[in-house]
């Protein structure tokens, strides 16, 4: 018996584009099982993005749904939508996005907060978390004394912090030198399995989608399995 727990249906998504209309994305559906990894390739403007804001609920498609463990994020209102991706997603991203005036342990506490906040259960996840990307003797440190691949590693942390089902990676290697990049993607492979989580990655990296279990392009707005 299988377990999906990502389930896209006919999604597609258009802009207006002067009197014409841009489709970005057409008729994409797939479903993904828990645990699994899915890479998604694409060169730049091929929709790989709008097509990871949508499954977060960052975005809205145009038409098609989206179900995350049976729950429709958009049938909920704002503030439903809100909660929904903070309790059951986890975003990174090509740019870390860590804030300059906070610490290692309290940026990765920041997704708590509009919940029960930092408590000492969290502050303790957060701490094993760190240990776990090699990261231990950091939780004092501001970003700015960081590596490039140390900074993306507390923005893995922080996406995890709050048990997220789905993970969503938006180029999470992309402002990273070869090697780090490496193992950047390594570590992201080794916790999609040891959480059990999903782990959904957008990329123009054919390396680090080689790496996937499973891969699929973006062409002309539909996706296609590799």
């Amino acid at each position: 018996m299988t377990d999906i727990l990502l389930q896209a249906k006919s999604l597609s998504k258009s802009y207006p584009s002067g009197l014409a209309t841009l489709k970005v994305l057409d008729d994409v559906s797939f479903q993904v099982e828990r645990g699994e990894s899915l890479a998604i390739v694409g060169p730049s403007g091929s929709g790989k993005s709008t097509l990871l804001y949508i499954l977060g609920a960052l975005d809205s498609p145009t038409s098609g749904t989206v179900q995350l463990d049976g729950s429709n994020p958009f049938a909920l209102d704002a503030s439903g939508q809100s909660e929904f991706r903070n309790r059951q997603i986890g975003f990174i991203f090509q740019d870390h996005h860590l804030l300059p005036q906070y610490n290692v342990l309290e940026n990765v506490l920041i997704p708590t907060l509009p919940a029960q906040g930092a408590t000492a259960a969290t502050e303790t996840r957060a701490r094993e978390l760190l240990e776990r990307v090699g990261l231990g003797n950091r939780f004092a440190h501001r970003p700015a004394q960081l590596s490039g691949g140390e900074r993306q590693r507390v923005a893995v942390c922080r996406a995890l912090i709050n048990q997220p089902k789905l993970l969503l990676a938006d180029e999470p290697t992309g402002n990273l030198d070869r090697s780090t990049a490496e193992s950047v993607g390594s570590l992201l492979l080794e916790l999609n399995k040891e959480f059990n989580t999903l782990l959904v990655c957008v990329t123009h990296s054919s390396e680090l989608a080689s790496r996937f279990p499973r891969h699929c392009e973006l062409r002309d707005g539909k996706l296609v399995p590799q």
